[in-house]
């Protein structure tokens, strides 16, 4: 279930991730300061990525 859970919710991240970095590609951001925010957006949802990537790791080496 944690897998699931887990998968689930990293596309999610992943599409935001996307999303975003498409926005900054094709020229969305009106000043620098979006551009950053936008930036900053993406570093977190990265290292919430990896977070899950972790955590599910765990569960699963636990599960064997």
């Amino acid at each position: 279930m944690i897998q699931e859970f887990a998968r689930v919710l990293r596309e999610k991240i992943r599409t935001d991730m996307n999303n975003y970095a498409d926005d900054v590609a094709g020229g969305a951001c009106a000043s620098f300061d979006a551009y950053q925010k936008l930036c900053g957006v993406i570093q977190g949802l990265a290292i919430a990525e990896r977070y899950i990537l972790d955590l599910a790791e765990k569960v699963e080496k636990a599960n064997e």
